[in-house]
């Protein structure tokens, strides 16, 4: 019994650092799920354990031999998963339920929907193909996309999706990936990879990423024959590998095996390759999600002897669709008896998909509500998700003369459509001739004389192409191309365009939009014409016309390039800057910075310095390098959850806060006010040593702090301060390995017991207090954490996550990153910690927020420039960010410009000290009316509604140790640096 909780809490925690995938992660009860995992075991026989690892491909139709086989096959083989091919919605529901009735462990239903249910099923929402999202510059979009398909998906009975792709497009004679893949930039599918199957798992379906290791530099479809991928192995890491390497190290769940020839790791195809999956996929890329093969009834591999146990022998989990479930069966029972495949070894992967099957919900029987099934899938939400999609991906591939957007006043413009009939491309010209004027012409093959007898007068051309053969016209634009403007607009998938890029050459312009759905049309026009912005970027290139990567930013309100003289700022000034900043690496005042300046919500100045560590091997500092924020998580975090619920009318500012936590009822807290805590004026004390409850204070000799050093008090952490090295954690509180009751990690090797956060509050309510003058204090937005979780009835990250982050396309912001970024990215804080006695990287330096779980009312954010600049963007916009609003104009007013009468505190916010500018946390000319915060670590951000700009300036100026490293302070670098950014202003 003792091994096997071992080996249950193995597949269900690993202290390696990209090992625990996230769909685990959102397992609540680890306790539960092993019983009811062992439960299910306990009373298999090995055939039945083998028909776990088995899914089977079925046919969705309601004919009674079709029900009569597929009851056959669950029940002679107990299968554990099914795959319907193509068919209608309703037939698949309703066999689904009938499929999980009929099995006695429920099935995972899987389910081939690289762009939705419309890849298999009729009359569902049809979604762009991969290489159009590619083009989509907003991954936060693709997200969105991935949570939809996910929501669709469950709504149909599926709880796996054999999608992402995440193959490389780069061989234009591939016959198979090419439309399938996100585009032919390595960085750029893995991105995609990631937002989109991130997507899948938080909306509750694991994500399948295909196929390992990639399919897409082959001519050779593994439908029909054997691929083989002729590449070095230096080669196979940079192009191949790489987005699979980084959805490993996002955490996502599922791995498609393809059926690939890869000499360089191994001559047998990669779905039965023991050095691609276990060697390369599991021990070097340290994947421990499910791997699934590709489907075994495809030509590349279905002629393999004992296929399937060739597959669970190279290291896979489930094996899809193979042709003959009898023999391959018993293939594999072979391969036990011949000790080719271990027992332990099939009751280990049985118990990983069980283990999987629970954490995707399937501890209960499923039953889907059939009635109502196609209004539920498709919802007007839906729709404008789709809308949002297709206007992303639209892309200026050209606009060499600056024609973009159209010049309104011009009169000599012709609109020549090239469509089947003029019905197809009326809503490009009505939405156009809303805006300019415009003659119209529908072009036939038949009449080009006469066509060019229209356009020879015109000052301005543009074609629309709303069919896919349009040679016929390529002398046409070809001639008028040279002695007028031409803009090309291409309302077709880009083969269109391929076919025509020599006769595009001397094109004004070209615009991409994919498809001509009436919407586009009026966008695209919208477009043209100054009133819509488009971002997109080619996924692909197109020979002869551009590369991968190409994509003109058409913007109404900001037309150019960003530059400081655009907003009457002085870049040379501004260079100042790099000065300072280089300065502060010089004198180890920090490794490495991030300071971003926003005029008006454009970024003017963008830069990154220096490195993770003082380490010249160590990472360079990066855009998506994410910083520990310490306090600014008060503004960036907890106080947004504030403005929001205040914003809703759930408690006034001068209400009391025990009146939303009772446990204060009875204590000497029952009547600090909200606003109290606010403006630091509650009377509690400036720090509070939560964390010694977790240790075993006896087994500090001699105290936990000395103010000299000794043998038992070696760590330095102050100027006259040494902790206690030896000391030993309190059983109850700590253990060093992970386990249901132990599940919240302190570091790579401390785990924290969850009930410890209701020590913590008891001992805040115990907390003696000081009088009601100012004194600034973490505790009191412990306080308001409390009261945020009571009156959102859901945990503060959680809910900062789903009304703010998430929907605000905010990538990189989150508490306990571990759980959701690869530990490379997150900047490390400290070299050594004497609570946690080791480097701290990935988790939250401030220790109360260490022993909350990560996530407090302090500190414990995680976020980078860019993301805390959207954030401080949307409060300089009164709650306005992109085409949603937040948070009220009158909450925004209220929280940013109410200030104490006995500090510089605002409501939350930290404030210029105009009255003692020494002691003020920003530069001397900063206005009055500038609010934002700092952070331990080394973090502030500032926004300024007088002059519309934004201040942010990351680092970890601690490391690699907090007391000796205050050079940030004594330099007065982040002062100095906005004095810059004020300096630059032309008066």
């Amino acid at each position: 019994m003792k091994k096997t909780i071992i080996l249950c809490i193995a597949v269900l925690v690993s202290v390696s650092m990209f090992a625990q995938t996230a769909i685990l992660s959102q397992i609540k009860d680890t306790a539960d799920c092993r019983k009811w995992v062992e439960s299910q075991l306990e009373n298999m026989t090995l055939k039945q354990k083998i028909g776990q690892l088995f899914i089977h491909t079925v046919e969705p139709s309601l004919m009674q031999r079709n029900k009569a086989n597929i009851r056959k096959a669950i029940e002679e083989y107990g299968l554990g998963g099914l795959l319907f091919s193509k068919g209608k919605t309703e037939d698949q529901v309703r066999l689904t339920n009938l499929a999980q009735q009929w099995s006695e462990v429920p099935l995972l239903i899987t389910f081939d929907g690289e762009w939705g249910l419309a890849m298999r099923l009729k009359d569902t929402p049809d979604f762009p193909k991969n290489r159009i999202l590619g083009c989509i510059e907003n991954d936060s979009l693709i997200y969105l996309y991935g949570r939809e398909v996910a929501r669709q998906l469950r709504e149909i009975g599926v709880q796996v999706n054999f999608a992402p792709v995440a193959d490389v497009d780069n061989n234009s004679a591939n016959p198979v990936i090419n439309v399938r893949s996100f585009g032919s930039g390595p960085k750029e599918v893995a991105r995609k990879v990631i937002a989109y199957a991130r997507g899948l798992e938080d909306g509750g379906v694991l994500a399948v990423c295909k196929h390992f290791p990639g399919h897409g530099d082959t001519e050779t479809d593994s439908h029909q024959a054997l691929p083989v991928l002729n590449f070095d192995r230096a080669r196979l890491d940079s192009v191949e590998l790489y987005p699979f390497r980084k959805a490993v190290e996002a955490g996502i769940g599922g791995m498609m095996v393809g059926h690939l020839q890869v000499p360089e790791i191994e001559d047998k195809p990669a779905s039965v390759s023991p050095g691609v999956i276990t060697s390369v996929l599991r021990n070097e890329l340290r994947f421990s999600g499910l791997v699934f093969t590709d489907a075994l009834e495809m030509k590349g591999i279905r002629h393999a002897e004992n296929v399937c146990a060739q597959a669970l022998i190279a290291g896979n989990d489930m094996v899809l669709a193979p042709r003959n479930l009898k023999r391959e069966m018993a293939g594999v029972l072979s391969a036990v008896k011949k000790g080719l495949l271990s027992e332990e070894a099939i009751t280990e992967k049985c118990r990983k998909v069980l283990t999987y099957k629970y954490a995707l919900g399937l501890k209960e029987r499923p039953l889907i509500n059939e009635k109502g099934i196609a209004r539920r899938i498709s919802t007007p939400e839906t729709d404008s998700l789709l809308a949002a999609l297709d206007k992303a991906a639209v892309t200026v591939l050209k606009d060499s003369v600056e024609t973009l957007p159209l010049e309104l006043s011009l009169s000599g413009n012709v609109l020549l459509s090239v469509s089947p009939t003029l019905a197809e491309a009326y809503p490009f010209y009505h939405e156009l001739k809303e805006a300019l004027s415009v003659s119209w012409v529908h072009a036939k093959a038949d009449s080009l004389a006469s066509i060019r007898e229209r356009l020879r007068t015109a000052q301005q051309v543009i074609v629309a192409l709303h069919q896919k053969d349009c040679k016929a016209y390529l002398p046409l634009v070809r001639e008028f191309a040279e002695d007028k403007p031409l803009v090309v607009v291409c309302f077709q998938p880009q083969d269109a365009l391929e076919e025509m890029a020599e006769g595009l050459q001397k094109a004004s312009a070209i615009v991409l939009a994919h498809t001509d759905k009436d919407y586009i049309q009026r966008y695209v026009a919208d477009v043209m014409t100054g009133k819509a912005k488009v971002t997109g970027k080619a996924s692909v290139g197109i020979a002869g016309l551009c590369p991968a990567g190409t994509g003109i930013v058409i913007d109404p309100e900001h037309p150019h390039l960003y530059t400081p003289e655009d907003f009457g700022m002085d870049s040379r000034t501004l260079a100042r800057i790099d000065t300072i900043a280089e300065e502060g690496i010089g004198a180890q005042a920090y490794p490495g910075c991030h300071v971003l300046i926003l005029k008006e919500g454009c970024p003017i100045y963008n830069k990154c310095f220096g490195r993770y560590t003082y380490d010249a091997a160590s990472p360079e500092v990066k855009e998506n390098s994410l910083y520990d924020l310490a306090s600014l998580s008060k503004v960036t975090g907890t106080l947004l959850a504030v403005m929001k619920l205040y914003d809703e009318g759930k408690f006034g500012l001068t209400d009391p806060i025990s009146r939303y936590l009772p446990w204060l009822e009875d204590t000497d807290k029952k009547d600090i006010t909200i606003q109290d805590l606010l403006f630091h004026e509650s009377g509690l004390p400036a720090y509070w040593p939560f964390y010694e409850e977790a240790l075993r204070m006896e087994s500090c000799k001699g105290g936990l702090f000395r103010k000299r050093k000794d043998k038992h008090h070696q760590l330095q952490v102050d100027e006259h301060l040494y902790a206690c090295t030896g000391f030993s954690y309190d059983a109850e509180w700590v253990s060093a390995l992970p386990s249901a009751k132990y599940n919240l990690p302190l570091s790579d090797s401390l785990y924290l017991n969850a009930g410890f956060r209701n020590k913590i509050r008891g001992q805040l309510a115990e907390v003696p207090l000081k009088g009601h003058s100012y004194r600034y204090s973490c505790l009191n937005f412990m306080l308001l954490q409390e009261m945020v979780e009571e009156l959102a009835r859901m945990p503060m990250d959680v809910y900062l996550d789903s009304v703010f982050y998430k929907p605000m396309g905010l990538m990189h912001t989150a508490y306990n990153p571990l759980r959701h970024f690869p530990k490379a990215q997150i900047v490390p804080t400290v070299e050594e910690d004497f609570l946690r006695k080791g480097r701290v990287q990935g988790f939250v330096h401030d220790e109360i927020a260490a022993f909350m779980g990560g996530v407090s009312g302090n500190a414990g954010l995680f976020s980078t420039a860019h993301d805390v600049g959207i954030i401080f963007q949307m409060l300089l916009d009164k709650g306005v960010c992109g085409d949603r609003r937040y948070l009220s104009r009158a909450t925004c007013d209220l929280f940013i410009n109410v200030q104490s009468n006995i500090s510089r505190r605002g409501l939350g916010f930290d404030r210029p000290d105009a009255d003692n500018t020494s002691k003020s946390p920003c530069a001397r000319e900063a206005p009055r009316s500038v609010f934002g915060h700092t952070g331990f670590t080394g973090t502030c951000a500032w926004a300024d509604p007088d002059n519309g700009l934004v201040f942010v300036f990351l680092s970890n100026r601690i490391y690699p140790r907090a007391f000796d490293h205050k050079n940030l302070m004594k330099l007065d670098i982040r002062s100095r640096m906005q004095q810059a950014m004020y300096q630059s202003i032309k008066r």
